[in-house]
Formats: C-alpha cells, structure tokens, sequence
C-alpha cells in the first residue's frame, strides 16, 4: 500500500471523539493509516497544528494544521535559487 513505511498524520480519532462526531465518521482515518503499516503521527494535544514531512509527502493533522501545511508545501516548491 501507498502508506506503508511512511511518516503522515491527519485527523486523529481522539479529536472525532472530542468533537462529538466519532459516531458520524464512517471510519476512523487513524487506524486506516496505521493498519497498512504507516508511521502515524499525531500531536501530543488535541486541536492544535502538526504537520508531517516524509519526502515530498506533507501532511497536516486537522484544520489548525492548514497555514503550517500550505507553508511547508510553498516552501518545496521555491526554486533553489529564490532568495
């Protein structure tokens, strides 16, 4: 599978269960990831930004992690010769 091996993170079960909404969520995209052998990462508090970088993979947590995701994505696709 595409994920195996690999550093990501996204929406974590204990932040659907905070919000309310794990009965809602058709699945739980935690243990989604972490069944095929990726390395999940998630932040030590619920809610706040964490963005993973492995390779050209970025990934960000939750929607707190939207600017710190766009930013570290910007940041790769500056030239090297961008001063």
């Amino acid at each position: 599978m595409l994920v195996a091996g690999g550093r990501l993170t996204g929406y974590a079960w204990s932040e659907e269960v905070l919000a309310g909404i794990a009965k809602d969520v058709p699945y739980n995209a935690e243990q989604a990831m972490k069944d095929p052998g990726a390395l999940y990462e998630k932040a030590l508090l619920p809610f706040v930004s964490n963005v993973v970088v492995d390779g050209r993979l970025v990934t960000g947590q939750n929607p707190a992690s939207a600017k710190a995701t766009a930013m570290q994505v910007a940041s790769m696709l500056r030239s090297p010769f961008d001063a």
